[in-house]
């Protein structure tokens, strides 16, 4: 009976916050790069001073030609005026030389120091992301299409990449402008200040609207640009099958589907986005306007001026100003404009800590496998050196600790599962499989047979029930351990670009060339790689693409025979190729099942007449057991499978 699922019921999804994601950003990024991160911001506020400052070196200069035109007009010689306030407008301009210099250093080490440091922090990001991509459950890869999560890296990693390097740099050095220019403005004229604080809120309440507006719609736009990745990754890993089954014009219909929605998604988001830069500068030209209208009159009425500097508004101080005001709009503007490369980038940084917030595999065995030998006594001891000898490291709470020879001995008790929680796939399931035996699954697609041997790989974790390996709770056991002991031939072969050799240490990575080759010829693999262009150096691309589907079943056997497991899973191993190298690959896993305990899933019956116990599978249920005599005896589904007068498929 099932007796309800521990933890989070699988199927439901988790609740994460969708606050917070800029902080986490900065937090992520100021975790590891601080000190280069405050060079970068001093350096930034150089800079934007140095661009800001030479307002007031001009008033300056304005205030002595105005001084020398005075002088000039009271019978002084233009000469003279020259000499008399030439040293001033010197200093004056060479002091703005300095300045200008020192902007020019800052910007160059703030931008060379912001490049170095935001292609680390993608490094750092997409480490942590492949890091935890690692650590997550074969449920997950089961439920996310693998394009969607490649869009992780790419769309979302760019987005970042935009924030980090331009719109978190701008939107610093304009609020730092907005801040010195205001302060400078307030220096020179109170009265023309308020007048700016007037427009400014005007396009605040502009950005806000139109800003809010774009926003929700870039997530909509990652999410959509996920989607149609995952689909054209699915359907050009399926080419040959859509080539196959004439399927060119629904696979048309159904991307087009998704790209409209795309389109309708992007187009919403950059219709608001493209608009606001517009508004908002013609909402500043308008108050650029405004301010020489009014500040020309107030001169020319010689209206008392309120300012931090306490001199009076003439043209040596409204000219500053104008250009101040200029200046202090076109960075509110930009400051708007950062706001939907932001919105976009952090419609990708949810998408990145949705992945990186995803809950782990969880462990909590404690049972590991190590080297052992056997000492005077003939008891396990462990020993640090490959014996050839297996055991499982058993601690107890009492502070003991015991061995147990691994001997490939497992069970299965009452066993229930379903992959949601509403959806019982497995029941009541009950074997056994004592080392050495050859235990065979038959049944129809769906039937379970696949599901089983993820259970004993603790892919999933069972509903009810227990599974224990040499008498231990494979809940006990870790599981990095517990696949160590495994080894699985698949239908689908997973061959990684690189050597015929690297491909074949992948099953033990510390593996000496011998013992790949010794594993190759175990396999009957070593024939066909001899007769390679380069051997067991040849590389290979593609998964393997220049290979036939024997050949790579054979690396895949060699890859299995040379980490040398106790137990195999050998799952449909055989149904996809013909009957003359099945031969061949039957042969290389003989020789590999020899002295293992053997769990096969086959469609042909052929492979599989030699098992110790063949068990017959029907909607998750046991409904047949026993030798393949013995069951052709009962003159059960098993017979009628065998003698073709049954096919599970109907």
């Amino acid at each position: 009976m099932n007796k309800g699922f521990k933890g989070r019921p699988m199927g439901k999804p988790m609740k994460r916050a969708k606050k917070g994601t800029l902080g986490r950003v900065i937090k992520f990024l100021f975790s590891s790069y601080k000190l280069p991160l405050m060079v970068v911001l001093v350096c930034m506020i150089f800079s934007t001073v140095a661009q800001v400052c030479p307002g007031l070196f001009q008033q300056k200069i304005l205030e002595n030609v105005q001084f020398a035109l005075k002088d000039i007009k009271n019978g002084i010689s233009p000469s003279g005026a020259l000499d008399i306030y030439f040293d001033d407008i010197t200093i004056i301009c060479s002091t703005l030389l300095t300045v200008y210099i020192i902007g020019l250093i800052s910007s160059f080490i703030y931008n060379r120091t912001m490049a170095i440091t935001t292609q680390k922090f993608l490094d750092k990001l997409r480490n942590t992301m492949f890091g935890k991509m690692q650590k997550l459950p074969i449920k997950y890869f089961d439920t996310h299409p693998h394009g969607d999560i490649m869009s992780y890296y790419t769309n979302d990693i760019d987005t970042l990449r935009q924030l980090v390097s331009q719109s978190i740099p701008q939107l610093i050095m304009s609020a730092v402008t907005i801040i010195v220019v205001f302060t400078l403005m307030l220096y020179f004229s109170v009265w023309m200040s308020l007048i700016i604080i007037v427009g400014v809120i005007a396009m605040v309440i502009v950005t806000k609207v139109i800003g809010g507006g774009s926003a929700k719609y870039f997530v909509k736009q990652q999410k959509a640009i996920g989607k149609t990745e995952g689909y054209i990754e699915e359907m050009i890993h399926g080419q040959k099958v859509v080539k196959v089954f004439c399927h060119e014009d629904k696979s048309i219909e159904e991307f087009t589907v998704l790209n409209n929605k795309l389109c309708e998604e992007a187009t919403s988001a950059h219709k608001y986005a493209n608009i606001l830069m517009p508004i908002m500068n013609n909402i500043g030209h308008i108050l650029y306007a405004f301010i020489i209208f009014i500040g020309g009159i107030l001169v020319l009425m010689n209206v008392p001026n309120i300012s931090l500097s306490g001199k009076p508004l003439d043209i040596s101080t409204l000219i500053p100003f104008i250009g101040f005001s200029k200046a202090f709009t076109m960075n509110i503007s930009q400051v708007s404009q950062q706001f939907n490369a932001i919105a976009m980038a952090l419609a990708g940084a949810e998408r990145i800590f949705e992945l990186i917030d995803e809950e782990p595999e969880i462990d909590d065995g404690y049972v590991t496998l190590v080297n052992a030998k056997e000492d005077e006594n003939n008891n396990l001891v462990e020993s640090e050196y490959r014996t050839g000898i297996w055991a499982w490291k058993h601690p107890h709470s009492d502070g003991t600790v015991t061995y147990t020879r691994v001997q490939g001995d497992v069970r299965m008790n009452e066993v229930d599962f379903g992959y949601v929680e509403d959806k019982i796939v497995l029941h009541d399931i009950s074997l056994y499989a004592e080392p050495g035996q050859k235990i065979a699954f038959v049944g129809a697609t769906g039937a379970g047979k696949t599901t089983i041997t993820n259970l004993i790989n603790r892919f999933y974790d069972i509903a009810d029930g227990k599974i224990r390996y040499d008498g231990i709770n494979i809940n006990k056991i870790k599981k990095d351990d517990l696949r160590h002991s495994l080894g699985i031939v698949l239908q689908d072969v997973n061959l990684f670009t690189g050597t015929v050799m690297e491909n074949i240490r992948y099953g033990k990575l510390d593996a000496t060339d011998d013992e790949c080759i010794s594993a190759a010829k175990r396999a009957n693999a070593h024939s066909f790689i001899s007769m390679l262009p380069d051997g067991y150096n040849t590389v290979i691309s593609g998964d393997g693409s220049g290979l036939s589907q024997g050949q790579r079943q054979l690396i895949s056997i060699a890859r299995a025979a040379v980490a040398d497991p106790p137990v195999m899973i050998l799952d449909e191993a055989t149904s996809s190729i013909d009957t003359r190298t099945e031969a061949i690959v039957s042969a290389g896993m003989d020789a590999l099942m020899q002295g293992r305990t053997v769990f096969v899933i086959a469609h042909r019956l052929s492979t599989i007449k030699n098992s110790n116990v063949i068990m017959v599978l029907d909607h998750g249920r046991i409904i047949e057991r026993g030798s393949h005599e013995d069951l052709l005896a009962q003159k059960g589904k098993y017979y009628q499978l065998y003698t073709g007068s049954f096919d599970f498929d109907e």
